[in-house]
């Protein structure tokens, strides 16, 4: 009787019905070794029944899906991991689901959070989500080109990406139906005990009900797509660990009338990721405070480059496993090439032009690497200027001026307008400690911009300090 109820009134759905066939049609790549390749890769934090999990991957083709909080409008550096992991399950022959939280944003998770997520407004939400189903496909769409170019056996067995919004189950969903099923499989000592739930309770600001039962609305987005497309893995960060088992626990009770699955597997499984910190401790994706987005109009190609080099000795080698589809074997003579000559930041180089490549395309990276040799090099004799100013096109460093400006106003007093160093004071310490550059040569607080010092005679190119850098380009009469 309850399971007809369930199936009466959850189940309808606004998703289409292509959503139910999967990739089990498609011819499939080898899914051997899937979960050993994701571990070997430091993908794996913590999994439920790894031996029955391993041959239930290798099996047939399943579905698998990961969470997305639409707390921002952009994916972050911090998500390629998750989505990462996906497009491994994706090269193995599996069916990935994206989902977006549009209704459990509205709520908020309490794991991994000392204090109670302020309210996002609806209108936020909306247009958050929004623009992330339109990122995710982006993301998606350009691994599969990068993986074409490294994965010689690329082929039909890819499945594109399904990007879906829990909101097309919770819109319709009324707090008795959800009590019905999600609130009579619940047990409050489960719930109590997750961690994300002790730490807020021993903290002196407590935890609201609405957060407390934030763990029953992801576990019913895991039976929602249990039923709907037959979604058998869940994969998240390692916070999310107790979210995770609050949905195989609500898959288990409400299908426990249901006869026993074949095989001896399980029903669902879940897969944590490791949550990524640098070798210093800090939160990885983030670079001087700020996060590293993957929209270019939020961080520029070449800011993103430039993060992924400069990171360190210590962790590069687990970013270019996690964050490339390179063979771990290319991976560790790359790490023994590095060991060598350090100096030559040779591993740096191949991540940030592979991780470039993943997010931006090629082009991304040609252009990124135009800009590095336009901002670091010493000899702007080979500099052209319609490279430069194609390369850096919407570009924060790129400032067009007029002519009286170029050439009436200090070097010194340019950097200052144009915000390259912070006040006059900052400025004239720079040219103190002969740190500002004009096309690579160094200036004194006196010194103005000379036609002859023009590129191609249309733009300059200033350096403040060791890696501040500004183009300044003549404003077109």
């Amino acid at each position: 009787m309850f399971l007809s109820f369930r199936s009466k009134y959850v189940l309808k759905s606004c998703i289409p019905k292509r959503c139910i066939t999967y990739s089990c049609r498609r011819g499939l790549t080898n899914r051997a070794g899937l979960l050993d390749e994701l571990d070997s890769r430091g993908f794996v934090s913590q999994v439920t029944k790894p031996e029955q999990l391993r041959s239930f991957l290798q099996a047939q083709s399943r579905v698998v899906y990961c969470g997305i909080d639409p707390t921002a409008d952009s994916l972050h550096v911090g998500h390629i991991l998750p989505m990462m992991c996906l497009v491994h399950f994706q090269l193995h022959g599996h069916q990935v689901i994206p989902l977006i939280g549009g209704a459990t944003a509205l709520i908020g998770d309490p794991s991994g959070r000392s204090l109670e997520r302020p309210l996002m407004e609806e209108a936020t939400v909306e247009n958050n989500m929004l623009r992330l189903i339109a990122v995710v496909q982006k993301f998606f769409e350009r691994a599969r080109d990068y993986a074409s170019k490294r994965v010689p056996s690329l082929g039909a067995s890819y499945a594109p990406p399904l990007v879906m919004n829990n909101t097309d189950w919770f819109k319709s969903l009324g707090v008795l139906e959800f009590m019905r099923v999600a609130g009579t499989a619940a047990r409050v000592n489960s719930m109590i005990a997750r961690e994300s739930v002790q730490s807020r309770l021993n903290s002196r600001q407590g935890i609201s009900f609405s957060e407390f039962s934030y763990q029953l609305l992801q576990a019913y987005d895991f039976l929602a797509l249990y039923e709907k497309t037959g979604c058998t893995v869940q994969v998240g960060g390692s916070d999310q660990w107790g979210n995770i088992i609050a949905g195989l626990e609500l898959i288990g009770r409400t299908n426990e009338t249901l006869e026993a699955t074949t095989e001896g597997h399980e029903r669902a499984y879940g897969i944590t990721t490791p949550l990524l910190t640098t070798a210093s401790g800090a939160k990885f994706g983030k670079s001087a405070g700020n996060a590293v987005w993957l929209n270019e109009q939020l961080t520029t190609v070449y800011d993103f480059y430039q993060f992924f080099m400069k990171t360190s000795d210590e962790d590069v080698g687990r970013y270019l496993k996690l964050f490339t589809l390179l063979p771990v074997e290319r991976i560790e003579q790359v790490l023994d090439d590095h060991s060598k000559k350090p100096g030559e930041r040779v591993a740096q180089k191949l991540l940030a032009d592979e991780v470039t490549e993943l997010v931006h395309t090629a082009e991304g990276v040609k252009r990124a690497k135009s800009i590095t040799g336009v901002l670091f090099g010493m000899d702007v004799s080979t500099v052209n200027a319609e490279e430069v100013l194609k390369a850096l096109a919407g570009d924060r460093r790129l400032f067009t001026i007029p002519a009286d400006e170029m050439y009436g106003t200090t070097v010194l007093k340019l950097t200052v307008n144009h915000g390259v160093t912070k006040n006059a004071s900052a400025a004239k310490s720079l040219v103190t400690m002969r740190g500002l550059y004009l096309n690579g040569q160094t200036v004194d607080a006196h010194t103005r911009v000379q036609p002859g010092d023009l590129i191609d005679g249309r733009l300059i190119i200033v350096r403040a300090g060791k890696d501040k850098h500004a183009v300044f380009a003549l404003e077109e009469a």
